[in-house]
């Protein structure tokens, strides 16, 4: 009888350790102002809600647009990393200096230059992890740096809290202290990122999965009109009309205050947030290999159209805070499956420029989605806007699980 096999731990890449720990060092500084920077605006800097929408929503479309130049850009020359570090040091010079800012339309360009490092960055960053891993473990390995990402937005807001009930530092103050783990991000790249490359006749999962014949994805190839495949499109179509009732967290956080959740305990709240998103962002891309993309992100846009419903609905504090914790759900549902389908669909050599397409599809919808929240929350009310959010994603939801095939796994089959 042949001995008993059994199975090997799971060592992530070093790559992926690397981007992770940049990941966890970025968020950490970005965290320590995002829980505060729409009580700022509002309270200190005199901004309306909608203005708060316009700022979260035009950084979040520049910086989308950017992903997919970047990742075209990476593709064509062959090496992320430039990228990556260019991207990460602009944004960890730029975020702190919400400390000088004097009127919201500051804080504007503040935001967008900070977003621009992220445009720079993302689209490389995810090819690079994408080629720095094993086919069957991308659903896990986006998944484990999602969770580091998360972990550092966890950590981000203790610093913040600390700073400003134990050192009773004034809020300009904590904002400049998140220029330490900035740089400690950019060290993290310069040190710890390698390049890999990957032959550009590597076979995709989409040529692997039995509901898709070879015929399709040849003629998918050869079409000028869509070269990166039908399937994707489908995919990245239904992503766009999700993000268009997916405005800006910021919201979340005004929703909390107008309940009565106390400005000394909204870190705290954005903490429960992101341990939630750091618990369950592997776990999620996990599964995701296992059943396959598609359950996961359903269930997860699901999710996300019951919480938004739930913040129309809910007139308590308490409310808000069980709210925030099944709202971290549903990242660790989608956040990991969504990136690892990007990559099964599309071969190796245009993952720069999938990834690209797939920040830009959330970038082109974050402006208008943010707009247009703010308006109907100053207009018609927090519960008008929040309902709307919640009928679009069941709407996305609906196209996506017409659209996106069912059959296959999300993972690639080992040979």
């Amino acid at each position: 009888m042949p001995p008993a096999t059994t199975r090997k731990a799971w060592r992530p890449a070093r790559n992926l350790v690397a981007l992770s720990l940049v990941s966890f060092f970025t968020d950490a500084s970005s965290e320590i102002i995002a829980p505060l920077l729409p009580l700022f605006l509002v309270g200190t800097l005199g901004a309306t809600v909608a203005f708060v929408g316009i700022i979260e929503g035009a950084a979040e479309s520049v910086a989308s647009l950017l992903k997919f130049a970047s990742g075209w850009w990476s593709d064509r020359t062959g090496r992320r990393k430039p990228l990556i570090l260019g991207g990460y040091a602009l944004a960890s010079f730029m975020r702190p200096l919400m400390a000088v800012a004097t009127s919201p339309a500051q804080v504007l360009g503040i935001r967008v230059a900070d977003r621009v490092g992220k445009g720079l960055r993302a689209s490389p960053r995810d090819a690079l992890l994408a080629a720095s891993v094993e086919p069957h473990e991308r659903g896990r390995a986006f998944g484990f740096h999602r969770a580091s990402d998360h972990a550092g937005a966890v950590v981000g807001p203790l610093i913040a809290m600390f700073c400003l009930q134990v050192l009773d530092m004034p809020l300009r103050n904590v904002f400049w202290v998140a220029a330490v783990p900035g740089a400690i991000s950019v060290l993290v790249v310069i040190f710890g990122v390698r390049e890999a490359r990957v032959p550009a006749d590597a076979p995709t999962l989409i040529e692997k999965v039995e509901a898709v014949s070879q015929a399709e994805v040849t003629a998918d190839r050869e079409s000028p009109n869509a070269p990166l495949g039908a399937p994707f499109r489908n995919a990245m179509l239904s992503i766009l009309i999700f993000t268009l009732g997916n405005s800006t967290d910021a919201f979340l956080l005004l929703r909390a205050s107008d309940l009565g959740v106390p400005v000394t305990a909204i870190p705290l709240l954005w903490l429960v947030l992101h341990v939630v998103k750091m618990v369950s962002s592997a776990p999620g891309g996990a599964l995701s290999d296992r059943y396959g993309r598609r359950p996961l992100i359903v269930a997860g846009w699901l999710l996300y159209g019951a919480v938004y419903a739930g913040f129309a609905l809910a007139d308590r504090a308490w409310q808000v805070w069980c709210l925030f914790a099944v709202y971290g759900v549903v990242f660790g549902l989608t956040e990991g499956s969504e990136k690892a389908l990007v990559a099964d669909l599309v071969p190796p050599s245009r993952r720069g420029a999938a990834f690209g397409w797939y920040h830009a599809a959330i970038g082109v919808a974050a402006l208008p989605a943010s707009v247009l929240f703010g308006v109907l929350w100053d207009r018609f009310g927090a519960s008008v806007a929040f309902g709307a959010g919640s009928g679009i994603a069941l709407l996305a939801t609906m196209s996506f699980m017409l659209s996106v095939p069912v059959k296959g796994r999300g993972a690639m089959p080992r040979s």
